[in-house]
Parts: structure tokens; sequence; C-alpha cells
């Protein structure tokens, strides 16, 4: 019987080894991201204080359009750059969330950049 890779456990072993080397500070906020399989998630946390700054998701009532491909991952980044530069915020530092650069978790990164994050 041939035995499937637990995915999830292996990004979430990932995720954590991650973590352990980055952490948001107030001058420099995490930019976490969650991908799921409809949908894609964006926080801006300070984790000293232990406080999501803002977020953004494709799920929100004012997002139109398929919530689980490249250009919703863009739209999400365009989002969360604009709320972060409300609140004040123009460095970051990004996390992965143990997923791999590529794809919709690049196209969400690079959207944050047009939007005006540093990182």
């Amino acid at each position: 019987m041939i035995k499937r890779p637990d995915t999830n456990k292996q990004r979430l072993k990932r995720h954590k080894r991650v973590r352990a080397k980055i952490s948001g500070t107030p001058e420099r906020p995490r930019l976490a991201v969650f991908r799921s399989e409809c949908n894609i998630y964006a926080q801006v946390i300070d984790d000293v204080a232990g406080n999501t700054l803002c977020s953004a998701s494709s799920v929100e009532k004012g997002f139109e359009g398929y919530g689980g491909n490249i250009d919703a991952a863009k739209k999400v980044g365009l989002m969360i750059a604009e709320r972060a530069k409300a609140k004040g915020i123009s460095n970051i530092v990004f996390d992965r969330g143990g997923y791999v650069y590529t794809g919709r978790v690049k196209a969400l990164a690079e959207g944050a950049r047009e939007g005006g994050l540093e990182f």
C-alpha cells in the first residue's frame, strides 16, 4: 500500500522553521499569507504586541471574482498594501507561511510591492 505524504503537515513544519527566524516588530510588522484551495488571506501582524494591524482576503464583500487564482492574489496584495499605507506602514517582513514562493503567494507579494510596501 502506497502512503501519500501529508502535505499540510510538511507545510506546517516549514512554517515553524521560518517563524523561528522572523517576527514582526512595530517598525517592521510581518505580512502573513494563508492560502486555501478557493481563497487567499493576508494579515499585517505586530508580533511584539500580538496585534493584527490590518488584513485583506478574497472572501470580503467588496471582492469580485474567484478567489483561488493568481489575479485574485494580486488584488489581495494591492488591498493589503493600501490598508497598510493608510495605517502608516511601509516596511514589512514577508512570511510566506511555509508555502513555496511561486504562483499565488508570489502574485500576492508582487501586488503588495506594487501597492508600495517594501520588503
